[in-house]
């Protein structure tokens, strides 16, 4: 059984690394995860164990290392970090603070007036996590660094240290939030009512679209969201689905079109039908598999939560070192060099790394969505990134998947109406999809009573009298049979040769059309570095061969059936020992596509397979978003990495400049909070890319 649960007024990065932690070792849990940017807990109860009793008991967990949090079983509203009270207290113990350096008293109980108020919270958290034996975190260690400066007589240190520390965090919070609240309006297609039609009348209801049943008739105004997926039966309008697909250009819709939700209608009033629930519809799929995505973690992400649980300890254990060993060695004044210990502690808070890593991929998630782009973990990020093979299926990813007449090339004095005519009427009772859209291009009605003598040459094509003259239709096997020599012609598609009373005359070409961005694609990939590109088809060798060739695929599988695709695929992945992308149409490649390390659906609006089987989902039938989405985990990448080395870069900058007296209290709250901010500023420059 999933459960979630949502951790209101979590604002600390660290202490949501040690909750998971703990989660995770309870024993009937199972994939646990903290996603520290929604406030979110997830995991699978196992066997029969109460979910009531496993509340309480996370609860509690949460209770004792974050005693502010409150955990529930619905989402909340936005939490008010920067309370109004708090921000009164903060503001009255500065002007104390204010008031003594200008008076220029040493008095200890004004500075400790001023400290207790600017540092209240801060002092009663740290008090509360250590009656809980919860030890290492922020609030200990500013406690710890601010009282050990009034204890060596550095009064004014100590508050400006707390004053410094908590505009920090404020901006800190507020630009967290701001993160939080960028991304969630980037998915902003959750339906807030729908019009119910009542007893086919004009009048209407407004309920929550989750109460709305299958067969419902529902209005949708101008500017309204479209709340359920639903099949128009009166009016047209235009709905912009950018949200669902990264599309700018309005898609226009009349009666009997299929509209999903999430789409916002943008003119004419329309009545539709509605064909799927609420729970079922696209914009609740879209919605779970965004909120979920982050529950996946990438390597990088789970690397660096183990990394902060052993490195805080660590810390504190060095600063005792440098408190009391260093100056016994030295023979130097032990409050020299307590004083730098203290100094020591507040640097080492790893608050920029645990905080900007998760961001960075949780606004690498929001910036691929809004590009139309869905992807179901930052493990999937991580994997996209990496890959180094792209394995395409053929039909409905480079190409339409729809065949038709794309050329008809007449001879023997025959104009274009009349070859086709002749090959229509040949191709009359056959029902395979190359004589279907020959049928379907002539659009006209067929006179049965001018065909006779009609036989279908297994493997070759149709001979048949249409009217007084002798058809051939078929490929170059059957003009050859009968000794009519034929044109070499090398062209992308299927080949229909006609002969008419045994002379050759003409062809029809029948293409399954590439993709107008399918070439542009390929060669964006090879200009990212992806050295094979890999093609896999059912198609005949000649005609894959071809659609290859132009579109500069490295190296292509053909007359392959479905099963044929996963064999192959696994031959790839075996030999190459490299990480593999699979594209599909995510309709029949479902096990190619799980197959993959990853697997990437093409068209995936509307289709529960394809957001089912795969790993990333592309909303709509453009291959070049994938291009997209290879430089946007690349730059994302380059963010976590430019993060990691920069956090950790002035963290031991500012340790080593702390040992040596280089830097003082005020250094080592830039190094603490500013080094988070400016962490957090890189991350939002994902967004950006949106």
């Amino acid at each position: 059984m999933i459960k979630k649960y949502y951790l209101q007024d979590l604002n600390c990065a660290h202490c949501a690394s040690v909750i998971e932690s703990q989660v995770k070792e309870i024993k009937y849990l199972k994939n646990v995860s903290l996603d520290f940017m929604q406030k979110t807990l997830c995991f699978d109860i196992t066997g029969e164990n109460d979910s009531d009793d496993v509340f309480d008991l996370i609860k509690s967990i949460v209770g004792k290392i974050e005693p502010d949090v409150k955990v529930s079983e619905e989402i909340s509203e936005s939490d008010e970090n920067f309370d109004k009270m708090k921000f009164i207290r903060i503001a009255i113990g500065v002007l104390i603070f204010a008031a003594a350096l200008f008076l220029k008293t040493s008095s200890l109980l004004l500075y400790l007036t001023a400290y207790i108020l600017i540092g209240y919270d801060v002092l009663y958290r740290a008090i509360k996590n250590i009656m809980n034996g919860q030890v290492f975190d922020e609030n200990f260690l500013m406690c710890l660094a601010t009282v050990g400066a009034f204890i060596i007589g550095e009064y004014s240190e100590g508050i400006a240290v707390m004053i410094f520390y908590q505009i920090g965090e404020a901006f800190q919070d507020m630009a967290v939030e701001k993160s939080r609240k960028s991304i969630k309006d980037l998915m902003n297609i959750r339906p807030d009512y729908a019009n119910l039609i009542i007893d086919n009348s004009e009048n209407t209801e407004k309920i929550n679209p989750e109460k709305i049943k299958i067969d419902d008739l529902i209005l949708i105004k101008p500017g309204e969201k479209v709340p359920l997926d639903s099949k128009v039966i009166k009016g047209n309008s235009s709905v912009d689905t950018m949200a669902l697909t990264g599309e700018s250009v309005p898609i226009d819709i009349a009666e009997g079109d299929k509209i999903l939700s999430g789409s916002i209608n943008l003119n004419g009033v329309i009545i539709a039908k509605v064909t799927k629930e609420f729970s079922e519809s696209t914009v609740a799929k879209i919605l779970s598999l965004v909120e979920n995505a982050s529950s996946k973690k990438s390597k990088t992400e789970n690397f660096i939560t183990e990394f902060a649980r052993i490195y805080t300890p660590t810390v504190v254990g060095l600063a005792a070192v440098i408190a009391f060993i260093v100056p016994l060695v030295l023979s130097q004044p032990i409050s020299m060099w307590v004083s730098k210990a203290l100094v020591f502690l507040v640097i080492s808070c790893p608050c920029a790394l645990v905080l900007s890593i998760p961001l960075s991929y949780f606004a690498g998630i929001g910036a691929l969505s809004k590009k139309g782009i869905l992807v179901k973990g930052s493990n999937y990020i991580e994997a996209l990134n990496n890959s180094e093979i792209f394995v395409f299926d053929k039909t409905g990813t480079l190409t339409k998947g729809i065949f038709k007449v794309t050329e008809i090339n007449p001879d023997n004095n025959l104009s274009k109406d009349e070859l086709l005519e002749y090959a229509a009427y040949a191709e009359n009772f056959s029902s395979h999809p190359i004589a279907v859209s020959i049928k379907k291009q002539y659009k006209k009605e067929i006179d049965l009573k001018r065909i006779s003598n009609y036989q279908d040459i297994a493997g070759k094509g149709i001979s048949a009298n249409i009217g007084s003259s002798h058809v051939l239709a078929g490929n170059e096997k059957l003009l050859n049979d009968y000794g009519i020599n034929i044109p070499k012609i090398n062209i992308i598609g299927s080949i229909v040769y006609l002969a008419i009373d045994n002379k050759y005359s003409g062809y029809i070409v029948i293409s399954d059309e590439i993709k107008e961005d399918s070439k542009k694609t390929i060669d964006g990939l090879h200009s990212q570095g992806i050295k094979e590109i890999i093609m896999l088809t059912g198609d005949n060798s000649e005609n894959a061969q071809k659609i290859g060739n132009y579109l500069g695929i490295d190296k292509i599988y053909s007359n392959l059936l479905p099963q044929d695709k996963v064999s192959t695929l696994e031959k790839i992945i075996s030999e190459s020992g490299k990480k593999v992308a699979f594209v599909g149409d995510g309709i029949n490649d479902a096990p190619v596509l799980t197959r993959a390390d990853v697997g990437i659906a093409m068209g995936g609006v509307g289709s529960d397979a394809a957001i089912e089987a795969s790993d990333v989902v592309i909303m709509n039938d453009e291959p070049y978003r994938i291009v997209t989405a290879k430089n946007l985990t690349k730059f994302i990448h380059q963010i976590v990495y430019q993060n990691i080395v920069f956090s950790l870069g002035c963290k031991i900058l500012f340790l080593i400049l702390g040992v040596f007296g280089i830097v003082g209290m005020k250094g080592a709250v830039f190094a603490d909070v500013g080094v988070s901010l400016i962490a957090i500023l890189n991350a939002l420059r994902i967004l950006r890319k949106s």
